[in-house]
């Protein structure tokens, strides 16, 4: 097992691969999405009545990520030390027709297909994205956490107000448009056809080009937002994506915090790890704890939600894990640092449990040479 840093766009620098690295990371997940370019006027809540809220415009859609973009990321990373082991999510400018399957969805496939194809030519191993319409959408902020840290949840809020037009993922990508949101008003099964129709294309030219497609559970994990159908909403729910198709490109995104918020099912978070570590489905890890379950909870420190993490790692070396683990994000700490002193302490809780499940891993290999 490797342990990761999650970096956005605008942290793609020198000081924050060197702060990534004196945390412990070895490897890096990286977000080329510009969420942040509303400021703070970026927000998980709509403008009621209006259009915009979210988080704001989608990118340029004629500029899908190229080669030597990525090239250059990765090389800047490596110089201080650091393997970009994957992207996180597409931005809607490259794919809102995908999600709505409106007329340049076989353009826009193609394109990520180009994607595809780049990331294997410069040897980055994962693509994880969220198949959703709403995206991350509904959570609040509050001071869940120990000693009253701030981070985000959610409070009963489950909004059904429909998504506007020329909007997707908690993105505008088209402030002119007049016909998109019929196509968010759906039911589950013609979101998981939309799906099934994009694996279909796209992951033959992943395994070809040795990049596997990793998919995020829905957050927050309910049925229905924005009147727009959910997909992986509970843990045997990622089985039927996995059934979708059989290719090996096939994989997983797996949020240890999104599962652990969902409702009660037929398979707890540590089953679920169990399941599809041992099946080889896991390509990276969100790292966080919760405590509590839709539509009530809220995420708190690494070491003190529902979930037991080192028990986590002990089923990921128990099924021979072997990719990378992020701590996603972490409740901000009360000081003139707050979010660095957040990752700071995930990370160093994360590097104990690694380095103790390493070292058992070694005590556990003599034993058995000696005998």
């Amino acid at each position: 097992m490797h342990l990761g840093f999650g970096l956005y766009r605008h942290q793609l620098d020198r000081e924050h691969y060197r702060f990534a690295r004196q945390c412990g990371a070895t490897h890096l997940v990286i977000h080329l999405v510009d969420y942040f370019n509303q400021g703070a006027k970026a927000s998980d809540q709509p403008v009621s009545g209006g259009r915009g809220g979210g988080w704001g415009m989608a990118g340029d859609p004629s500029a899908v990520w190229t080669a030597d973009q990525l090239a250059t990321i990765q090389q800047e990373a490596a110089a201080e030390g650091l393997t970009l082991y994957a992207i996180e999510n597409f931005d809607p400018a490259h794919w809102h027709d995908v999600l709505l399957a409106g007329p340049q969805r076989d353009a826009q496939i193609e394109g990520i297909c180009a994607l595809l194809r780049a990331m294997g030519t410069v040897g980055i191993p994962c693509l994880g994205y969220n198949f959703s319409l709403a995206g991350v959408y509904g959570r609040v902020t509050g001071e869940w956490a120990r000693g009253q840290a701030g981070g985000v949840g959610m409070a009963g809020l489950v909004d059904q107000e429909p998504m506007l037009d020329g909007m997707v993922w908690n993105m505008t990508f088209d402030v002119s448009a007049t016909d998109t949101a019929e196509r968010t008003r759906i039911r589950s099964q013609e979101l998981w056809d939309r799906l099934a129709y994009f694996l279909n294309a796209v992951l033959p030219v992943a395994e070809a080009a040795g990049v596997r497609l990793c998919a995020h559970p829905d957050d927050p994990p309910v049925e229905r937002i924005r009147d727009t159908p959910r997909l992986v909403i509970r843990p045997e729910l990622y089985q039927r994506l996995i059934d979708l198709h059989p290719s090996p490109a096939n994989g997983l995104e797996f949020c240890l915090g999104t599962l652990a918020e969902m409702p009660e099912s037929a398979m707890d978070i540590y089953q679920a790890t169990r399941h599809y570590a041992a099946q080889e489905r896991i390509g990276y890890i969100h790292f966080r704890n919760v405590r509590g379950k839709v539509p009530h909870y809220g995420e708190v420190f690494i070491d003190e939600g529902d979930i037991d993490m080192r028990r986590i790692v002990q089923i990921l070396r128990e099924t021979n894990y072997e990719g990378v683990l992020i701590p996603d994000h972490a409740p901000q700490m009360s000081c003139g640092a707050p979010w660095h002193a957040g990752m700071a302490h995930a990370m160093g809780y994360m590097l104990a449990l690694l380095t103790e499940a390493s070292s058992k891993a070694l005590h556990a290999s003599a034993t058995k040479q000696s005998t």
